[in-house]
């Protein structure tokens, strides 16, 4: 019996608790080894919180985020952080872009090649990345998490590439993380039904903006009961996040977990055999020890 791995590729700190956390944090709780890939320091993201908009973490706003994404992780429930070592490139058509040391700029055979190391150490059995088609938020960072993802899932099996880099190691499914239009919808219509304005419905609902993907989606993970997760580690991200925030804090807890307990994602790639739709990333993977999920 193998300990089921996922390893969870992002850009920017933060994004592991925008994205999946619910679902780390259940898998870690039934003993899946947690891994998380951050690609980038963050060194370019904005200070949303009025509170640490002071000149002392502007100051040292690389090492803020790192602390930040280390206590999230701890909170979200991953067990191995690994930083690809890459400067956040900053949002598209900034001079960001062009610095010698960000990721868009990254030689890509290299970046990959960082990314095998990882998946050869860590032996995931699943690993989950961003999607091929990112209209609505095309962030560089974004974009470069989805390219050396996919390469890498491949030629981590392959001896070929990176002999430097350890033990070949073949994943056997790999996702893309979504967040679907029917939870911003019915996020939206819970704004709606308790009398408060919609963070929602201008740039999340406008299907112009950002086409409807769900007859994508392979798999929803019930996450009811570590909804937690995805707000206690946005919060630990205190310089990215507000916590008066309306987009993320506008419900009441209670309310927000209720509202579509599920995490959405596309099965773009299975050596496995297992039938969709699913409800289990680890769905058709055989021989894995798994503890009961409290």
């Amino acid at each position: 019996m193998a300990r089921p791995v996922i390893l969870t590729v992002h850009a920017h700190p933060d994004d592991e608790s925008s994205k999946g956390a619910p679902t780390i944090a259940k898998y870690r709780a039934a003993g899946a080894h947690t891994v998380l890939v951050c690609c980038t320091g963050g060194e370019e993201g904005s200070i949303l919180n009025p509170a640490m908009d002071t000149e002392e973490v502007r100051a040292d706003i690389a090492g803020v985020r790192e602390r930040e994404l280390d206590l999230a992780a701890s909170v979200i429930g991953y067990e191995v952080v690994e930083r690809l070592g890459y400067r956040d490139s900053g949002m598209a058509g900034e001079p960001s872009n062009d610095h010698p040391d960000c990721f868009w700029k990254a030689d890509l055979d290299e970046a990959i090649g960082r990314l095998v190391a990882v998946i050869r150490r860590e032996r995931p059995q699943v690993v989950v990345t961003y999607s091929d088609d990112q209209r609505g938020y095309e962030h560089p960072d974004h974009l470069r998490v989805h390219d050396i993802t996919v390469p890498a899932f491949e030629r981590a099996a392959d001896p070929e590439w990176y002999p430097e880099a350890g033990e070949p190691w073949q994943p056997l499914k790999l996702y893309y993380t979504t967040w679907s239009r029917a939870r911003m919808v019915a996020m939206h219509e819970k704004y709606l039904e308790l009398g408060l304005e919609s963070p929602f419905a201008e740039r999340f609902l406008d299907t112009e903006r950002r086409p409807d993907q769900d007859h994508r989606i392979t798999t929803q993970v019930p996450v009811d009961g570590y909804m937690d997760a995805r707000t206690e580690g946005l919060l630990a991200h205190a310089t990215q996040v507000d916590p008066e925030s309306p987009f993320w804090f506008g419900l009441p807890r209670d309310v927000a977990n209720s509202v579509h307990p599920y995490d959405d994602y596309i099965l773009a790639r299975s050596l496995v055999e297992s039938a969709v739709p699913e409800d289990d990333l680890f769905a058709g993977i055989p021989d894995l020890d798994w503890e009961p999920l409290s």
